[in-house]
């Protein structure tokens, strides 16, 4: 065995978007770090579907962005497709997607990381963790070479004791093919970690040249390119746009699909590992949803060059002659030639009930963990949590006050609370209806949001963060300036009005009310306002236009998060004797000792605490003078 040991502030396990995120941001923040993986070339991989963003994932990007962190910046380079999703709505569910080159993404990432300073990637499968008195010490690899650390991050993705199968075939290895970790599940469990097994699943990819387009719907990214990342300069990006495509199945696919359900290991029981009810393959679709009588299927590039075309909507588990009958009965793809066949994969990970919401393990100090390795399910998902757990395993060496995201301040507060706090018995993945105040958490906001305390973090440059505080200040102070110019119900107004599609007014009027017309924007007041500042960039006209026109609403939200501070705010000390307060519940004195909630808040969200029980922990907490 080896006799290499070596000394780092932070070891991180895992190179997926969870892995970098981490990586990253302990060494920016001046930290040695080394990042292990079972293959460099699988860094920021995209086993799946090859783009960033969508409803929801979008709001995580500009998030991550906002903190500091890399996934926006990454895409900006590599994207082949932009599209902004749901822009006939309101922009509380505005959320941008970009279609990446796949290879590209991860070149780009890795030559990133590669230039980082303090930052060391190693390949080599860690196989142990080294844990002394319920404190962190460092880890072990299959060489049995020894890495000391102050705190470790796990971010093992779909990799522990991974298995993909389809029909009969079942390979021990990871996604496209790569290793498999096999070892760190059993030292885990030696700890006392409780482990589940989770499923996920990719369709096929096929040869491009063996697709008739004809018979699809061309689908094209939008005109006007709007990047993910908040310092990526749009006009930087203009370019011409890779087309996705659009088909369905039917009838003949759907049968065929019934037909050969035995042979599917979800239906026979070779499948152990629980999947993602709302990212379902096309067997659970078929019989879940057996009313209808097509569903579609995205034809998207996995790159500029290559001829490797990704199946969205079609993954399947289903043996090889069935993927190749099913696939050929969708309109173009007649005489497909399969280059990848699609495949479930299943792999170990934990229940995150274990972890503090800054996803530090609650009985292993300095031990944190992000990503897929906590139960949850997508890119997105994967590197916000990379993000957090770097920043706090930083913030842990430097002996700085860790960062907590509530409800109210993020997507990624959501995201967080959701998997900490409730029983998740499949792969989590965000949705905008998860965000109960999410008209305030809206994508284009995020910057103003989020950045101060990446700043505070020190992932945030001193000029990128004085920026942003001098952009709330133009927004305020134009604002204000809008509602004290007044206009008059005259002629002239009369004819603008009905120019725009809007009612003449019947008396005055300020431009700031005005602009809450849907028809009226900021832009289009412009013959109106002589004293309007013409270099305001449009990110400021956006958040003046959505601030204005929302104003009603926003102030409705911004009172309920006013009640919902008070309850995230009433701490509950660690040491609490759940058992000895009487008037609890059984079940909910069970629930309140296993999750070990942090806040009143945090605690009226666990399953199986009622309103009943919160009124009881309040009154124990106020009697006894704690919190």
């Amino acid at each position: 065995m080896a006799n290499v040991n070596e000394e780092y502030d932070v070891v991180v396990v895992g190179a997926g978007h969870a892995g970098c995120e981490a990586s990253l941001a302990c060494a920016r923040n001046g930290l040695s770090t080394i990042m292990f993986t079972v293959s460099v070339d699988s860094i920021a991989m995209m086993p799946c579907n090859p783009n960033i963003g969508g409803s929801s994932k979008g709001h995580l990007v500009r998030e991550i962005d906002a903190l500091g962190g890399e996934m926006g910046k990454n895409i900006d380079k590599t994207f082949i497709q932009s599209k902004m999703l749901n822009s006939s709505k309101g922009p509380a569910v505005h959320s941008l997607r970009a279609q990446a080159d796949k290879q590209e993404y991860t070149r780009q990432m890795r030559r990133t990381l590669e230039n980082t300073d303090n930052l060391t990637i190693r390949q080599a499968e860690v196989c142990e963790l080294i844990v002394e008195d319920d404190i962190i010490k460092g880890v072990k690899t299959y060489s049995g070479a020894t890495y000391m650390a102050k705190t470790v991050i796990l971010c093992t993705g779909t990799y522990l004791k991974a298995r993909c199968i389809y029909g009969d075939v079942s390979n021990a290895t990871g996604p496209n093919g790569l290793q498999a970790a096999n070892h760190l599940t059993d030292s885990l469990k030696s700890l006392g970690i409780e482990m589940f097994r989770f499923k996920t699943g990719t369709p096929a990819r096929v040869d491009k040249r063996s697709i008739d387009f004809s018979k699809m719907e061309e689908q094209f990214g939008d005109e006007k390119i709007v990047p993910f990342s908040f310092t990526t300069d749009p006009e930087s990006i203009d370019r011409e746009q890779v087309s996705c495509w659009l088909t369905y199945t039917n009838e003949n696919t759907h049968k065929i699909i019934r037909d050969n359900l035995d042979r599917s290991p979800l239906y026979s029981g070779k499948i152990e590992g629980t999947g993602p009810r709302y990212c379902p393959s096309i067997e659970d679709k078929v019989v879940r949803f057996a009313d209808k009588n097509r569903h579609q299927v995205f034809v998207e590039p996995e790159g500029e060059y290559t001829n490797e075309m990704y199946l969205g909507g079609m993954s399947s588990s289903l043996p090889e002659d069935v993927q190749y009958d099913m696939y050929r009965t969708v309109p173009g793809l007649e005489n497909v030639k399969i280059v990848r066949n699609a495949y479930a994969i299943e792999y170990d990970c934990i229940n995150p009930i274990q972890l503090k919401p800054t996803l530090e393990f609650k009985k292993i100090s300095g031990l944190f963990s992000g990503g897929q390795f906590n139960g949850s399910s997508g890119y997105e998902e994967a590197a916000c949590q990379g993000l957090m757990a770097g920043i706090n395993a930083s913030m842990k060496i430097l002996g700085k006050e860790q960062i907590v995201l509530d409800r109210s301040q993020a997507y990624i507060g959501v995201l967080i609370d959701d998997l900490v706090t409730k029983e998740n018995h499949e792969p989590y993945r965000m949705m905008t209806s998860r965000a109960e105040y999410r008209l305030l958490l809206r994508q284009d906001n995020a910057d103003l949001r989020l950045t101060p305390i990446g700043y505070k973090v020190g992932l945030i440059s001193k000029e990128r963060y004085e920026y942003v505080k001098h952009k709330e200040e133009v927004i305020k102070s134009e604002i204000e300036r809008l509602q004290n110019i007044k206009v008059g119900a005259n002629a002239k107004m009369s004819e603008f009005l009905e120019r725009h599609g809007s009612t003449p007014l019947k008396t005055g009027s300020s431009l700031a009310e005005l602009i809450k017309r849907p028809e009226i924007t900021y832009e289009i007041l412009k013959e109106f306002d002589e004293e309007r500042d013409e270099n305001i960039s449009q990110d400021i006209i956006e958040q003046i236009n959505i601030n204005l026109k929302y104003e009603g609403y926003i102030t409705r939200q911004l009172r309920q998060v006013e009640q919902y501070k008070k309850m995230e705010n009433r701490k509950i000390p660690d040491k609490i004797d759940y058992s000895k307060i009487s008037g609890l519940r059984n079940e909910s004195k069970q629930k309140l000792d296993m999750y070990r909630p942090i806040s009143i808040g945090q605690a009226s969200r666990i399953s199986g605490v009622s309103p009943a029980d919160i009124s009881v922990l309040l009154v124990y907490l106020s009697s006894n003078k704690i919190g």
